[in-house]
């Protein structure tokens, strides 16, 4: 174990410090990314090629399938030489960029989620204002916007983590870098960087979400209000896969960041991320492949063109 105690960077441990099954372990996280690609990759290439897909929703919706391939594809396949060589090392420099880009498109998925829900609200509630108030200005201002934010949240992070002097036994019980792992790592005082972390860090989750809490409550009445009965689940059905997606996300992001630290553990930690970084970005493109007649059949008539010019 002396490579461990390497002056360049840190060693990512993943899970060389548990016992399990590399070889199985290995073959699903290759096969869930291979799925994460092909699912986002067909629900992007419909979105674009389908004309009736040309709308503000499935803007927004292929915007989260180019975040959730870049979101795994930042951690998964430095996970999967982690398990081959039972922990491997990574500079300073990719270790900050790695988690500069997890904080970064991390914090970009929860402003677009909060953005799909204000879209999902204008459609409910105010039907005949959406186009005007969902033009193609707006959309592409709410994308940059979302981008712009999450680029100034996860350069305020990396600055004051790059800022901490770190030990010499710079194990990172992970599979990336995370920024509770590597305040753990540091020998300086970590108190006001911790609170500065988390008072910002919790700002572009909490009003997003408080975001989505209000437009939904407001849609739930709305859907109320409805006399038709099909009306009704026509309009729960157009947010239904949208509630599933938030309920993915925000569920496995309060698990890890909003608990006593009395109740840290680092292998549970390991566990639930790999569902919120890994496994929910496969889930998201096929809730929408699946429950989206308008994506269903978009994706069946891109398929069936491929295999008509193979």
């Amino acid at each position: 174990m002396d490579k461990v105690n390497l002056t360049s960077g840190f060693i990512l441990l993943a899970f060389s410090d548990l016992h399990y099954n590399h070889a199985v372990l290995f073959s699903t996280l290759l096969v869930i990314y291979t799925l994460t690609w092909t699912a986002n990759l067909l629900l992007i290439s419909s979105i674009i090629l389908s004309a009736q897909l040309h709308t503000p929703m499935y803007f927004f919706l292929g915007n989260l399938s180019v975040v959730d391939i870049s979101f795994s594809t930042v951690s998964v396949p430095k996970l999967l030489s982690c398990i081959l060589r039972g922990g491997t090392s990574i500079s300073f420099l990719g270790c900050f960029l790695q988690m500069y880009f997890f904080v970064l498109l991390g914090t970009n998925e929860s402003l677009l989620l909060s953005v799909m829900a204000f879209d999902r609200y204008v459609a409910v509630c105010i039907p005949l204002r959406y186009v005007s108030l969902m033009n193609d200005r707006v959309m592409l201002v709410m994308n940059i916007s979302c981008w712009m934010a999450s680029s100034l949240n996860s350069l305020v992070h990396t600055y004051i983590l790059s800022q901490l002097k770190y030990c010499v036994d710079r194990l990172v019980h992970h599979f990336y870098c995370d920024v509770t792992s590597l305040i753990k790592l540091s020998c300086s005082s970590t108190t006001l960087a911790e609170l500065l972390i988390y008072t910002e860090g919790s700002v572009p989750i909490i009003i997003p979400f408080l975001l989505i809490l209000i437009s939904y409550v407001r849609i739930a009445l709305s859907i109320v209000k409805i006399k038709t009965s099909s009306s009704r689940s026509k309009a729960f059905s157009s947010c239904s896969s949208h509630l599933m997606v938030i309920s993915l996300f925000y569920g496995t992001v309060i698990f890890i960041y909003i608990r006593p630290s009395s109740n840290y553990s680092s292998q549970y930690d390991r566990i639930v991320s790999m569902a919120y970084t890994i496994i929910t970005p496969m889930l998201n493109a096929f809730i929408y492949s699946l429950r989206n007649q308008d994506v269903k059949q978009a994706m069946k008539k891109l398929i069936m063109q491929g295999f008509s010019h193979s």
